[in-house]
């Protein structure tokens, strides 16, 4: 275990340098800098600006200054956003998006777990089409379009919700099931795919073979191996969703971390776009490194080392 953990950590190390490197020279190579959307700069402020961001020195150098801090856990200051530093602006704005991309998963994984378990057991009858329709749906039609109609629907229409803003529990109502009205989408029809597979098993039939119940054959030996793919998804989706759907946040003006990203890079913003960048590969990183370690609990056959 401990060799496997030192191995995953290398490979984590090793991955979140490259993602910083391509990042940064891509970034550097784009046309224009973080001041060309100024109004008329005077030339000695244009210097001053430069050479107190450091972007006068060469690109080496600005890259071995930028991996220094990076190990200091500096992300250095917004260029955009005066007298900010990166590191504040993502402790502002990465809870919000969490909590949404977490309740977005929440709901998409009980819910999504669920109907796919349902129409498995019940194949080729109603709940079974209405999940595959449900399914279609969910993975066809992009995340704005619903939310857009869930604001249209309960928040202008019924008046049930805030249509924006984010603070009450009410406000996070209309973002989080447009958010996770598509994972709900995507996780049953995989769950349903995963269960039609497992039940087929010839350890499945004999189980039932052998006189076991109903449920002790669904619940032991069923869903807690078809449940494996599932998981895989959840961990790829929570970095996702956590770091911000800036589509959702946009729409129902939610201050997370989406807002920032689309605006550093219409801008320009150097070190917003870096923050972001290694914030999100970060996250992703150890989500699926965690999600090695819950195969290991899943499925005891799966041995780690």
């Amino acid at each position: 275990m401990l060799r496997y953990t030192l191995k995953r950590t290398a490979i984590a190390l090793l991955t979140i340098w490259v993602v910083v490197t391509i990042t940064f020279f891509l970034m550097h190579a784009i046309p224009g800098d973080p001041f060309t959307n100024e109004k008329k700069i005077p030339p000695e402020i244009m210097e001053n600006l430069k050479r107190k961001y450091g972007l006068d020195k060469p690109l080496i150098v600005q890259y071995g200054k930028y991996l220094q801090n990076l190990l200091r856990g500096d992300l250095g200051d917004s260029m955009h956003f005066k007298a900010r530093s990166v590191n504040k602006i993502l402790g502002e704005s990465f809870p919000v998006s969490a909590k949404l991309g977490l309740l977005s998963v929440g709901l998409g994984a009980v819910l999504g777990i669920t109907f796919g378990i349902i129409a498995a057991l019940n194949r080729a009858k109603f709940f079974d089409y209405f999940v595959i329709i449900l399914a279609v749906i969910g993975v066809s039609v992009p995340q704005f379009v619903f939310g857009s109609l869930f604001q249209w629907l309960f928040g202008v229409k019924f008046q049930w919700f805030p249509v924006a803003q984010w603070g009450t529990p009410a406000h996070y109502v209309l973002p989080v099931c447009a958010l996770g009205f598509r994972m709900i989408a995507y996780i049953a029809r995989m769950m349903r795919t995963s269960m039609l597979d497992v039940l087929g098993q010839d350890y499945v039939k004999t189980a039932r073979a052998k006189g076991l119940s109903r449920n002790v054959v669904i619940w032991k030996h069923t869903i807690r191996n078809a449940i494996l793919p599932i998981v895989t998804i959840l961990g790829v989706a929570i970095a996702g969703v956590v770091v911000g759907s800036f589509v959702i946040e946009k729409i129902f003006a939610v201050p997370g971390m989406g807002k920032h990203l689309v605006q550093s890079i219409q801008q320009n913003d150097y070190t917003m776009i870096m923050g972001t960048t290694v914030f999100y590969a970060i996250i992703l990183i150890v989500m699926m490194y965690l999600i090695d370690l819950f195969y290991g609990i899943v499925d005891p056959r799966i041995r780690l080392d």
